[in-house]
């Protein structure tokens, strides 16, 4: 059985798994409120969710974070595919962390205190391209 992660990918896939793998798990027991602040957040910067029910939303962005959890943390994932995964869900939190008014700083890019928790999804995006990029480059230099 071949391993498709390299060893020196483990470490940034294992950081990142185990905290949107937490996060989904956390979301899959989630009551009414707690759907409904999820929803009315991610629908608020992403129109088009308007028309799924809080709960579905809540249910699927529950599964979708655990499936993505367990691609980063299984090894036969390969990096290109876990990274171009890990790249395109921290894509969408960065979007929540732009355009949800009060996240940022009133005429720049830095956090507020409420943006901060979000903001920190950069590094997300970080180990995603880095993964995707060494992959490509393997490929292709």
């Amino acid at each position: 059985m071949k391993i498709l992660a390299r060893p020196h990918q483990l470490p940034p896939r294992l950081a990142a798994a185990a905290i949107i793998l937490n996060s989904g798990l956390s979301k899959s027991g989630a009551g009414e409120d707690t759907a409904a602040s999820l929803h009315g957040m991610a629908s608020g910067t992403y129109p088009f969710l308007r028309k799924t029910s809080p709960a579905t939303f809540t249910r699927l962005l529950s599964k979708t974070e655990i499936t993505l959890g367990v691609a980063l943390l299984a090894p036969l994932v390969p990096s290109l595919l876990a990274g171009a995964a890990l790249t395109g869900f921290a894509a969408g939190l960065l979007g929540l962390y732009l355009k949800t008014p009060g996240l940022r700083q009133e005429g720049s890019l830095r956090p507020s205190q409420q943006g901060i928790a979000i903001a920190k999804d950069v590094w997300l995006l970080g180990i995603g391209l880095g993964l995707v990029a060494e992959e490509l480059c393997d490929r292709r230099c």
